[in-house]
């Protein structure tokens, strides 16, 4: 199955025009936290040459009151921080950019609370010896498991609140646990799993609501279901002994704000006026998954009238409000849904395929059920040889939804508060039902697509996505399906490449990025995972360098320096950590865990090669923050550690013929990647690397470090044919021996299944992690040729350089840039080549137009005089616009 997560179509611009408004990289956000929003936009034209020449940016508040005119403004910025009056919390703010020359486009934001003395609430709860755990009664069958028989029900609030006449009505909401809001008998807003994941003991976010359209003339009833998520909830390995991470039971929190004609406010907070009990929901857990028994729903408990008096009080458990923070990336959403595309029957048994691995739940709809039958839901992704569902890679998460019928003609159930991995859904308990696959994860914007001609090639890509959507669920986890699904910060930084290719996702790891901070020891270790929960030892490379690479990569993609003023101080001590446990500046003391080169295939690489490589790339990367942010003294500094680290890796590992230490393919990558291998030595070591593919049949031994970086250095050193070759092979180890036998996510190791052995380790063996896939970015960047100058920065200087080769005949990708879309797209007729390319207004592009006759390069629209040549391309430079370039290609 190909994804449908599509880029949107370009509209025309006849003139030059601002779209995709932002604020704060989201769009029309609700809740902004901060006094100084960067709203943002980008560019479109269809006319070449075009570039903006200056803008002026209009924010009017509450009352359409001007707040802020920045004025006209020279330049080509396609961003602006606001600079007027202070802003107002619960708020909306409309604003407006107009280009000088061009036209104008508008958007809003509403503000959350911006002064910390504005919360009137209190965070509630319940009594803990009401909520004892639920056991079913005999009659149901098979009792509940060892994970699942401790798990208490999750609780429903609701208070109905008498309010003078409204203009609006806005909510903030939050829990310590996972929530679902209601107003007026409806369901608010269509985030799921909120508020999500961050180190609660640091910060929780909230949400803020407009409900304006669900408050009526009458009372509003403000109501909630309040689960256990990741706060209480089973959380990483050996399941329900690793629960309570953060406290032991849920907690609410709720603030509505209503406006009046007059302009007062009447603001109202959660407290022991609010009511609470259990209902429908028995248990229901992130890991394990939910407990539905509809006999005891209380119909119109979220509408006003509802008679709650036996229900109980809720408990004021905390009044602190200082770790609340507002939200500051897109939430969890269902974002598509898979009809099954088979349906079988073993031994009373049902199993429906999906077709698509995913992450997220089934929405299940029965027919016929008398009250009380139970029908259970198993998920899996693969099936056994016998055709059973395959569950022994989950390790103790169970994965499994019950739904007790009520015995009405129809019922529909679908999970709140569980998230699962998985293509095939077992059904058992009643024979006439439907089921629909419902895919979540963090609803980042499509900001990339690739195509070309091999369909397994476009399956690769297809299934880099799909891993990509199904494990960015409010972090970077490394798996949705197991008893596991933490924020590991080497697949993060590994991926991070391909991720901004295929959506924004700025605000997504800014946000996680704080998390990052926070967790980092007073040492400057960082950890392993983030936010962090059960490792015990930090530090160890690759995985601490996220400090350093995520920050950098950041923001070159976006050009958001800020990023880069908030990191520096983390990145400065991950880097002194190390040097301060490694004088010699050979990293081998204070190593952490580490990894390695982690699930490489049949070799080992030096983990000193591996770590010293590492320790000079972040070296490097915070000089170069500092020299962005201005700081010389740092500058100097970390660029001279870095020739250091340069030279003692060069004296330690790297032999007078090129050889280096392990002769493994990711120790010759990273050196070269990194800038480790003199001048002289590079074609030797080029060679070794070579030669290890020729050796191995042209096949990658290749783990987590070093998979990324195979594209790009055997394409930059002359050898695009090995390259495509890796690309193109099905055999095991490679991307094309999975997609062989159906895979539509990217497995976890290259030997997740395999002829000799069948199924790879249960222990560490999912089929749906993304970081093998960071090849995706070599597509983007490399096959396709969409990438940017060394020293640009949020793809100003775009440099297009397509690669033709392997067994392809065309290949196209589009981005959306900072500036707007940059596209590229070749084919081969013959022994013709066609190039077509697409600039935004305000980038100037350099384009290697590939050939093998420089004299037959030719554009369409008109002379476009070279400025350059290699042994393969014309080299043009072009403004915006789009172009179309012909060449002979033999």
């Amino acid at each position: 199955m190909v994804d449908n997560w599509q880029l949107p179509e370009a509209g025309p611009a006849a003139a030059l025009r601002p779209y995709d408004l932002r604020c704060e990289h989201l769009r029309t956000p609700l809740g902004v936290g901060t006094q100084t929003p960067r709203l943002s936009w980008r560019l479109a034209s269809d006319r070449r040459g075009d570039a903006p020449a200056g803008h002026r940016v209009r924010v009017h508040g509450p009352g359409g009151l001007l707040a802020w005119d920045s004025g006209w403004i020279d330049g080509q910025d396609v961003s602006a921080d606001y600079g007027g009056a202070p802003l107002a919390s619960f708020a909306r703010y409309a604003w407006q950019v107009e280009l000088r020359g061009g036209e104008s486009a508008q958007s809003w934001f509403d503000t959350g609370v911006l002064h910390a003395d504005e919360w009137r609430t209190a965070w509630i709860g319940h009594d803990p010896e009401s909520n004892p755990p639920f056991e079913p009664p005999k009659d149901d069958g098979e009792p509940r498991t060892f994970h699942t028989k401790s798990l208490p029900a999750p609780r429903h609030f609701r208070r109905e609140i008498d309010l003078p006449p409204v203009t609006a009505v806005r909510i903030a909401c939050t829990a310590r646990g996972l929530y679902e809001l209601r107003v007026n008998g409806h369901r608010v807003g269509d985030a799921e799993l909120t508020p999500g994941w961050t180190d609660y003991r640091q910060r929780v976010p909230y949400q803020v609501y407009d409900v304006t359209h669900l408050a009526g003339d009458g009372p509003l009833c403000v109501g909630a279901i309040l689960g256990e998520g990741w706060w209480s909830g089973s959380l990483g390995w050996d399941g329900r002994q690793q629960a309570n991470r953060y406290g032991r039971h849920p907690q609410l929190l709720v603030q509505v704000v209503a406006e009046h004609a007059d302009g007062s406010r009447t603001v109202i907070g959660t407290d022991e006026r609010w009511r609470e009990t259990t209902g429908p929901l028995r248990y229901a857990d992130l890991l394990h998954g939910e407990w539905y028994d509809a006999r005891l729903e209380h119909d119109g408990w979220d509408l006003p009238g509802f008679d709650d008096s036996t229900w109980a009080p809720a408990r004021v458990v905390d009044t602190g409000t200082d770790i609340l923070v507002p939200s500051a990336a897109e939430p969890v959403r269902v974002t598509e849904d898979l009809a099954p595309v088979e349906r079988r029957e073993r031994d009373g048994r049902t199993i429906v395929d999906l077709g698509q691995n995913i992450a997220g739940r089934v929405r299940l709809t029965i027919r016929g059920a008398a009250a009380g039958t139970r029908v259970t839901l198993r998920h899996g992704e693969a099936l056994t040889a016998d055709g059973d569902l395959y569950t022994e890679n989950l390790r103790s998460a169970e994965a499994t939804d019950h739904y007790v019928a009520a015995g009405r003609p129809e019922e529909t159930f679908e999970p709140r508060f569980t998230l699962h991995g998985f293509r095939y859904v077992e059904v058992t308990g009643h024979a006439d039902f439907e089921v629909l696959g419902r895919a979540m994860h963090s609803d980042t914007p499509v900001a990339g697509e690739f195509s070309c001609s091999d369909a397994m090639v476009r399956q690769l890509m297809s299934n880099i996505r799909w891993s990509q959507r199904d494990n960015f669920v409010s972090v970077p986890t490394d798996c949705p399906q197991r008893d596991e699904r933490l924020g590991w910060t080497a697949d993060a930084q590994v991926f991070l490449p391909t991720a901004c290719y295929n959506a924004d996702v700025a605000a997504f790891f800014t946000n996680w990025l704080a998390d990052l901070r926070y967790a980092q020891t007073d040492e400057g270790a960082v950890t392993d995972v983030v936010p962090h929960v059960i490792t015990e030892r930090h530090g160890a490379p690759a995985w601490g360098d996220a400090a350093t690479i995520i920050p950098w990569h950041l923001y070159r993609v976006y050009g958001d320096e800020r990023v880069l003023r908030d990191s520096l101080p983390s990145m400065r001590a991950w880097v002194d950590y190390i040097e301060r446990n490694n004088p010699d500046l050979i990293w081998r003391k204070r190593t952490g865990s580490h990894y390695g080169d982690w699930l490489q295939a049949g070799v080992t690489t030096s983990r000193d090669v591996l770590a010293t490589a590492y320790f000079a790339l972040s070296a490097d990367l915070t000089a170069k923050a500092a020299e962005v942010l201005g700081d010389a003294e740092a500058r100097e500094r970390y660029a001279d550690l870095r020739e250091r680290i340069g030279k003692a890796f060069a004296a330690e590992f790297i032999a007078a013929d090129g050889r280096i230490e392990g002769d493994t393919q990711t120790a010759y990558l990273l050196a070269l990647a990194h800038g480790l291998v003199p001048d002289g030595l590079v074609p030797a070591a080029v060679a070794h690397l070579v030669a290890d593919l020729e050796r191995r049949g042209r096949r990658l031994t290749t783990g987590f470090a070093g998979v990324a970086l195979l594209g790009p250095i055997l394409s930059e050193h002359g050898h695009a044919d090995l390259a495509y070759a890796l690309l193109h092979d099905d055999r095991y180890p490679s991307w094309g021996y999975s997609i062989k036998r159906g895979a539509t996510t990217i497995w976890e190791r290259w030997d997740g299944w395999t002829e000799e052995q069948g199924f790879g380790p249960v222990a560490m063996n999912s089929f749906n992690h993304y970081t093998l896939g960071s090849v995706g970015a070599w597509l983007y960047g490399g096959v396709a040729g969409l990438g940017q100058e060394e020293d640009s920065v949020g793809f100003r200087r775009p440099l297009i350089r397509p690669l033709p080769g392997g067994n392809l005949r065309w290949a196209s990708a589009a981005y959306e840039s900072p500036l707007g879309r940059l596209a590229s797209r070749w084919e081969v007729d013959g022994d013709t080549l066609r190039l077509t390319v697409r600039v935004p207004p305000g980038a100037t592009a350099t384009v290697h137009v590939p050939t093998t006759d420089p004299a037959s390069v030719r554009e369409s629209g008109g002379p476009v005089e070279p400025v350059g040549r290699t042994s393969s391309a014309v080299i043009c430079q072009v403004s915006s616009g789009e172009y179309s370039f012909t060449s002979a290609w033999q």
